[in-house]
């Protein structure tokens, strides 16, 4: 996403310093057979994300225990107990706003969390954000985020993609269960409530964006045809019944609690879009657990699905990762998708909030179909033949008969960023393309360049600098040219011979379906790396490509619309439906035990953990697994030298019914000999019921030529599946500047609440280490001093930033709000890496004088 605007009027409330605009990574890319590429993979999901406003909105959190953290410690509470607590984190807010109010500062939370994490969300001006800051009531203070669905559909035109063989069917079952009995949270858009797929299991649900009193679809206010659909795709996933061809979702007796936590909300432009704030997502899981709202949690919901996603947001202690802990202390696990945006690495990656949570399952994609669509493709420069292969359909147009084609260009591509709808057209107006195959890049949105193209009446798309998973671009009407991807080698060394006079031409012929060499890998979209804490991320994947289900409203026969969806939420509600009936069938298993069985017993197959977690959900294993893991994956963080050693604790619970003596093992992906485990004890008996703790310690004597070592901790016994708990090991520190650049407005200037000057800090990096390395920042300290060095106050202090350039206004105030003299000033910055957590801070000053 671009930065926002800066609005310099709304500084006319500022008091001290406040950071008022952010710049959000942007970049996404992979490496494939089919070419390189820096574009976004945001076309494979539905297109560039829409810029929101998110104005001063922060999220504080309060030092006062919550309701699960207070369950965590007494391990069990009756229900008066619980209101209790729950009576406690209320006033300790109370206390707080009044606090505030006392000096003059009225705050009016938009949500407020009691349950998951005691805090609240509110706009704050930067007295408020200083004066908090100061408070020991107070936790921290974290920037609201926007979060996105995570994924799009794709309407079905054809029966057969409703075949039990095809690929399409979220298919993940247990003879005998379907899923009766477990209520399901859905924390997306809307669900339509009269669809006959959902019909009798779904609650009416709560709307935490708005006044209504159920969880149904909304129409775009400006456009009332537009209707909210995600919620009720994934609602279809998880419990339909009744579909064409016998068509149903992972756990059709289960019952989806609707919680609206995204929907049609202003857009910076003034338009609507569809999104949600992690303020109002973790008000979603505050209700989650509490569902009649009585502050007793005895009715929380076994499973949480997330529909959302925060981009690149893959923090691990902030209030996203506290409420998901929150929930699942209270015995909710929360499935998660990992996110759309493709591959980085390889360390932090593109993993997406909450995902990155520790407590939550991190869901990746996978293609699950049979059989793709193909044509063959033939590249030719004269009498020469550049490429002759089978290539997937990356769109839902096949062409109908086999057509030898001209080549065009638009008039402009900018690299590999694609083309304007406006490149495909003349100066007087006249396509270029018309008639022709338009060879093209996929740019930041190959969804779009295939649209503009296919407007501009071109035959054909032919698409490089990215690979694409067929059938995996979410077109509109317009598309109408079939479109493929061709390696960039090839794409270029053709275009080359046309700028060189040469006679190309481009032969694309009839479609006709072709096995998947995909099957089961994950896809291209699917974000991969680690949380931000060198956990490993996602956790398990599950099937996200063409997944069919139900959507909102009616065909204009009357009868029930259904479509595909691609993206990893349509993976997460594979697993949370299949979580479903893992509950169902062993009521007796925690919400960690859950997810533990579901993440340590998949299959692993040929990906790495990276990519996939644990492996493939693999149901009927983990419904006989024994043994359970916390947590569900190990980081060692980062290796500081020859003497540096990690230990980490894993507790290993036996979830059967008969006693258990474990092995334990370190098992590295690859030749890593410099790699040296102690696991204390490595050998442990366990009685039903029961958990020992075990001590991995790891030491490296040498670092290999490898930024990244993942491995396996293995749990073996006699008579029982291996438990995997996968970890990672990152080997060097990213080489990017965690302050870039640091710069006033202007160095001298008289104080102003209404004409500040502007500080802009570019905090974070992204690097290219192998691919997009994102390096964000834990913390950023923003200290004032007099010339004479002075500590005079903490102005500001920010959490978990990612890269971007952040602005602040300076008034001519200090931390506490009183008018500053005259005189020399010096502002000191200091800004911490997530890893190592000892690390010392990288600094930057910057001076002003005021007049």
């Amino acid at each position: 996403m671009r930065a926002p605007p800066r609005n310099l009027a709304a500084l006319a409330v500022l008091a001290a310093l406040f950071a008022f605009g952010a710049l959000a990574v942007s970049a996404g890319g992979r490496e494939g057979t089919s070419g390189t590429g820096t574009g976004s993979w945001r076309g494979l999901v539905g297109g560039a994300r829409a810029q929101v406003p998110l104005g001063q909105r922060m999220i504080v959190v309060l030092s006062t225990p919550s309701v699960a953290q207070r369950l965590r410690q007494a391990h069990y509470a009756t229900e008066a107990q619980e209101r209790a607590w729950w009576a406690s984190a209320y006033a300790a807010q109370k206390q707080v706003l009044l606090k505030l109010a006392g000096l003059g500062i009225t705050v009016r939370p938009d949500y407020s969390y009691y349950r998951v994490l005691d805090g609240f969300s509110a706009a704050l001006d930067p007295r408020a954000v200083s004066l908090l800051e100061q408070m020991p009531e107070v936790a921290g203070i974290y920037p609201v985020r926007a979060a996105f669905p995570a994924s799009v559909s794709e309407q079905i035109l054809s029966q057969k993609e409703f075949a039990s063989a095809s690929g399409h069917r979220p298919d993940a079952g247990l003879p005998g269960f379907d899923g009766h009995g477990v209520t399901i949270a859905l924390l997306d858009t809307g669900v339509d409530l009269t669809h006959p797929y959902l019909a009798g299991r779904v609650l009416p649900g709560i709307d935490v964006l708005g006044q209504e009193t159920a969880a149904g679809v909304r129409s775009n206010p400006q456009n009332p045809g537009q209707r909210e659909d995600h919620g009720t795709e994934l609602a279809g996933i998880l419990v339909g019944r009744g579909g064409p061809a016998g068509l149903h979702g992972v756990a059709p007796g289960a019952t989806i609690l609707p919680i609206r936590v995204a929907g049609w909300q202003q857009a910076s432009d003034g338009g609507y879009v569809v999104y949600s704030r992690s303020d109002q997502l973790i008000a979603g899981l505050d209700r989650a657990v509490d569902p009649n709202g009585d502050g007793d949690t005895h009715d929380a919901v076994r499973v949480a699905l997330v529909g959302v996603a925060e981009p690149y947001a893959a923090f691990t202690d902030g209030p996203e990762a506290l409420a998901v802990q929150g929930a699942l202390d209270l015995n909710t696990l929360v499935v998660a998708p990992a996110g759309n945006d493709g591959d980085a690495g390889p360390a932090f990656g593109s993993v997406a909030g909450p995902a990155g949570a520790p407590a939550a399952l991190a869901v990746a994609a996978t293609d699950s179909r049979s059989a793709t669509p193909k044509v063959r493709v033939v590249l030719r420069r004269g009498l020469d033949v550049i490429l002759d292969e089978r290539l997937p359909l990356v769109g839902p147009v096949a062409p109908d008969r086999a057509r030898t084609l001209r080549v065009a260009v638009p008039r402009s591509t900018r690299g590999l960023t694609g083309a304007s709808s406006a490149d495909y057209f003349d100066a007087h107006g006249l396509s270029l393309v018309a008639g022709r195959a338009v060879v093209v890049p996929a740019g930041a949105d190959p969804a779009d360049t295939v649209v503009a193209a296919s407007r501009a009446g071109a035959a054909a798309v032919v698409l490089y600098g990215q690979a694409l998973p067929a059938g995996s671009l979410n077109l509109s009407e317009d598309a109408t040219a079939p479109a493929v991807v061709v390696p960039t080698a090839a794409a270029v060394e053709l275009l080359a011979a046309r700028r060189a006079g040469i006679d190309v031409g481009i032969a694309i012929g009839a479609a006709h379906d072709g096995t998947n060499p995909e099957r089961g890998v994950a896809t291209g979209f699917s974000s991969r790396g680690l949380a931000y804490d060198s956990g490993v991320k996602p956790n398990i994947a599950a099937p996200g490509v063409a997944v069919a289900t139900s959507e909102p409203g009616q065909a204009s026969d009357g009868s029930a619309l259904y479509g595909t969806v691609n993206g990893t939420s349509a993976a997460a509600a594979i697993v949370a439906g299949a979580a479903a009936l893992l509950a169902q069938m062993r009521p007796d298993l925690d919400g960690g035990a859950v997810g533990s069985l579901l993440a340590g017993y998949a299959q692993r197959g040929r990906a790495e953990p990276v990519s996939v977690g644990g492996g493939v959900l693999r149901l009927g294993a983990s419904a006989s697994a024994e043994v359970a893991a916390e947590p569900m994956s190990l980081g060692f963080g980062v290796w500081q030298g020859p003497h540096w050693h990690a230990t980490r604790v894993l507790t290993l619970r036996n979830v059967s019914s008969r006693r258990l003596t474990l092995s334990l093992a370190a098992v590295p992906d690859g030749a890593t000999a410099s790699l040296r485990f102690r696991i204390v004890p490595d050998r442990v008996t366990v009685r039903a019921g029961r958990a020992r703790r075990v001590k991995v310690t790891l030491t490296a004597p040498e670092a290999p030529q490898v930024r990244l070592v993942t491995g396996s901790i293995v749990a073996s016994a006699t008579g029982t599946q291996t438990l995997r708990v996968p970890w990672a090991l990152l080997f060097g520190e990213t080489q990017g500047k965690l302050i870039g650049s640091a710069a006033i407005s202007r160095a001298s200037f008289p104080a102003s609440d209404t004409d500040p000057a502007i500080l802009t800090v570019q905090a974070g990096a992204l690097v290219r280490d192998g691919g997009i390395q994102i390096q964000p920042v834990r913390r950023l300290d923003i200290l004032l001093y007099s010339a004479s060095g002075k500590f005079l106050g903490v102005m500001a202090r920010l959490r978990d930033l990612l890269p971007g350039s952040y602005s602040f206004g300076i008034t001519g105030r200090g931390p506490t709000s009183a008018r500053l003299a005259a005189g020399a000033y010096e502002l000191r910055l200091a800004a911490w890496p997530t890893l190592p957590l000892d690390a010392k801070p990288v600094r930057a000053q910057v001076k002003f004088r005021l007049e």
